[in-house]
């Protein structure tokens, strides 16, 4: 078990946040004999909603259960998509957001990283970052030159897909000539797949289970129910952190060797700009002193789909409260025998629309069940179509857009000001468009056998410009938000390669934030990468 107290107030290392890249980087330096302190504001991640893979839908869709592990952001209006206002989920448990993430695995496209490493971000190309997924992975089929085995994180695939999401993938292929692929974390991306789930076993293998309570190296203190209110800066170094217990209690936590921002893309830049580092500027309207003057809180851009769901009766599954009741007591008396041992999706298609260049634009997540519309805005729970179902959410995967994100307040517990500005370049809603096109395409195929009955929502009447209007009601994040705290080399970037924070000695971002762009595909794996890599840059340090 990780140790928890008695709580110390000094250790080698600092990591601000256990989520998906600060667990790893915790995991993995406390594993080399170092000592270290992590830092998480969110309460303990042993809890049946968090550990069981299939609690991920009540999770998100009753309000009641989806308070006790989310922060409850949103951002503020959305010129371009009607001024909506959408929600940004974020773990306030250990783990973070992989504690509440949908559990799909996915790197991203090699080319992703290849073009970090050109911008000059040395040491991040596409051969240099697969030894580090490596390093992470157990994967169910083993090791080979691109997978990882024995690793923290175990790889599955769900065992007992739905019938419909078998024709799922014939259906692709026939519609759009794609291939069918064995394992789209391997060489090659582009085509349609079974969904690979870190998962295994019943249980949801998040960053926390892997790197803290699995790994659980034994010079390793993980502090719940901790607020990190500044980065304490002495002579130009990161000294320690400010923090607030639950109980109310201030305290320094000083860091011997460095502190480790890994507060994702929002508390990431927030802490930043909280201790003096960002915008001058901004900083100077909420009278903090200016550390260091830095375009934190630039650069933010996310993933957004588009749900189309139709009826087929290939599929089994019944988004009632009795089944799922039912398909829970099962899971209880024997973990790991229904769907709730595994994520709620099921396959992913990886395609290119007419704009694409090089690598897939477009990502569809397959979901065996029936999807909320027009949207879940809203804090409530949302009614949804009870009979059996295929949803695609159709996924726009290289955003041109860029938003921003402000501090709000210089008050610690203030949710900051996070504009995505989504759909701002025309051509990211063109991907939307035209992905919701392909998708109808895949369920005209006779692969489905006649399963197909009818298309719930949109409506196979919303074609054309009334597509692309219904999709700016329609469309939401998959809550992939990253670059905030861009690497890079030049003056548009918070962190070098080595994710320094320019100007500050002793200080390290090591999250999602630091993508100087997003990559193709879920980011949850790339951000556990970048815990990974962060510890490896951190002990060629030290």
């Amino acid at each position: 078990m990780v140790k928890r107290a008695p709580r110390s107030d000094e250790a080698d290392y600092v990591v601000i946040g256990s989520g998906s890249s600060g667990a790893a980087i915790a995991g993995r330096l406390a594993e080399s004999g170092a000592s270290v302190i992590v830092l998480e504001a969110g309460k303990s991640d042993e809890q049946l909603l968090v550990k069981k893979p299939g609690m991920v839908a009540p999770m998100h869709a009753v309000p009641q259960l989806k308070r006790i592990v989310d922060w409850g952001y949103y951002s503020v209006p959305q010129k371009h998509v009607l001024d909506r206002r959408m929600p940004v989920p974020r773990g306030k448990v250990i783990g973070g957001s992989s504690s509440v993430n949908g559990m799909v695995y996915v790197r991203g496209n090699r080319a992703n990283f290849d073009s970090w490493a050109a911008e000059g971000n040395k040491g991040w190309d596409a051969d240099s970052v697969n030894a580090a997924y490596k390093r992470m992975e157990d994967f169910e089929d083993g090791e080979n030159a691109f997978r990882g085995a024995g690793g923290p994180i175990r790889v599955t695939r769900n065992r007992t897909p739905q019938e419909g999401t078998l024709q799922f993938l014939d259906a692709t292929a026939d519609a759009l000539g794609c291939d069918i692929l064995d394992d789209y974390n391997a060489g090659s991306q582009e085509g349609v797949s079974r969904m690979q789930q870190n998962a295994a076993d019943g249980l949801r293998y998040s960053a926390s289970r892997g790197y803290l309570r699995d790994l659980a190296p034994a010079t390793l203190q993980v502090q719940s129910r901790v607020l990190a209110k500044k980065v304490v800066i002495e002579n130009g170094r990161a000294a320690g952190v400010e923090v607030i217990d639950a109980n109310g209690t201030r305290r320094t936590v000083r860091a011997g060797k460095e502190v480790i921002v890994s507060a994702g893309f929002v508390g990431s830049p927030q802490l930043l700009m909280l201790s003096g580092i960002g915008h001058a500027e901004h900083l100077k309207e909420f009278g903090i002193d200016v550390v260091a003057d830095l375009p934190v809180g630039d650069n933010l851009h996310d993933h957004m789909f588009h749900a189309l769901t139709f009826r087929v009766s290939s599929c089994t599954n019944k988004g009632t409260a009795p089944y799922f009741a039912r398909g829970l007591a099962r899971e209880l008396l024997r973990p790991g025998s229904t769907f709730l041992a595994n994520s709620v999706f099921e396959a992913l298609a990886f395609l290119k629309t007419s704009q694409a260049g090089a690598v897939p634009d477009l990502q569809l997540h397959l979901l065996p069940w029936a999807y909320v519309t027009p949207n879940q805005d809203a804090p409530i729970r949302h009614d949804v179509d009870k009979r059996p179902a295929l949803t695609v959410l159709t996924t726009l995967i290289y955003p041109k857009s860029r938003g921003t994100l402000r501090l709000a307040s210089a008050d610690p517990t203030a949710a900051p000001l996070i504009d995505f500005q989504y759909l701002a370049d025309p051509a990211d809603l063109e991907v939307l468009g035209e992905g919701s096109e392909m998708v109808r395409e895949i369920f005209a195929s006779k692969a489905f056998k006649g399963a197909v009955k009818e298309e719930l929502h949109p409506g196979t009447g919303v074609r054309g410009q009334e597509l692309r209007d219904a999709i700016l009601n329609r469309a939401t994040s998959v809550y992939h938000g990253v670059g905030t705290c861009r690497m890079g080399v030049d003056e548009l970037a918070v962190v070098d390669p080595e994710l320094k924070v320019r100007g500050v000695d002793g200080l390290r971002v090591c999250d999602a934030s630091i993508m100087p762009s997003i990559t193709g595909g879920n980011t949850n794996a790339p951000a556990i990468m970048i815990g990974e890599m962060g510890a490896q840059l951190v002990l060629a340090d030290h």
